[in-house]
């Protein structure tokens, strides 16, 4: 299962120009597919007032300041493609921090390669155990699929939990939100991403490089794959770019402080 693209995510395919596809006031276990238009000319994305309002109720981020030039790199990680290391040898060299979102079964197949997430002072994000579809989960459900995976991180890297969550496929509803937030969870989306999880379908560095600078904006919360060759052979060229035009990058516990300060009008 881990072999096949377990990302049903269609950014630009989704797009919600005037806010979301479906009515976030309908029923709780409504599902939404994370998605909006992306930047251009260094504007941030709007996802619309009827999910911003929904995400800022629960304390969710998708973006950080529109005035300031600062990234947040994400990666999420569902199986191991050979690639990290590289990734995690350019934010050493470049001194640059991320967050990682794993599922269990990374953990359990990649261990080496989380324990030096942790040594080299990266975070590490709850991308669920099993990488279902959580909105369509119970409570219980969607209990079990954040603590199973923060029991075997504590198991294997001895790390207590986690408190950076986010949803495979981008799939969400307001219930899973609020049973995050209950559990101490804040969910983490994301401003910038492209279509970098097809591991045998390259498409050369030109290819990513290109679409994070053409996206890149004041705030910029990245998500990318890292079983992408693309993205790992992209990110010291991107990086050192994005350095040269002025911008820094930052934590999520930096985005999180500076999201409070966020008037929301600017948001």
């Amino acid at each position: 299962m881990m072999k096949r693209h377990w990302y049903g995510l269609l950014i630009g395919a989704i797009i919600l120009t005037a806010g979301v596809l479906l009515n976030p006031f309908t029923a709780q276990a409504e599902e939404f597919h994370w998605g909006f238009k992306k930047a251009t000319n260094g504007i941030p994305p709007n996802a619309g007032d009827a999910l911003n309002t929904m995400l800022d109720k629960h304390g969710a981020i998708y973006k950080g300041k529109p005035d300031e030039k600062t990234i947040y790199l994400t990666f999420d990680n569902g199986y191991e493609a050979g690639y990290t290391e590289s990734i995690l040898n350019t934010l050493k060299e470049e001194d640059i921090p991320a967050t990682f979102f794993l599922t269990g079964h990374y953990l359990t197949s990649a261990t080496p390669l989380v324990k030096r997430m942790i040594k080299d002072g990266h975070g590490i994000g709850n991308h669920s155990y099993d990488h279902p579809n959580m909105a369509n989960l119970s409570e219980q459900g969607m209990a079990d699929e954040w603590s199973r995976f923060d029991k075997k991180l504590k198991e294997l890297t001895g790390m207590k939990r986690t408190i950076y969550a986010r949803p495979p496929k981008g799939t969400f509803n307001d219930k899973l939100l609020s049973v995050g937030n209950n559990l101490g969870y804040r969910h983490i989306f994301w401003s910038v991403a492209f279509v970098d999880w097809h591991r045998d379908q390259k498409k050369g560095k030109d290819y990513a490089y290109g679409e994070l600078m053409k996206q890149l904006h004041p705030g910029a919360l990245i998500l990318m794959h890292t079983v992408s060759p693309d993205n790992a052979e992209a990110l010291p060229f991107f990086i050192q770019d994005a350095k040269k035009e002025g911008y820094s990058f930052k934590t999520l516990d930096d985005l999180v402080m500076e999201y409070e300060e966020i008037d929301p009008v600017l948001r």
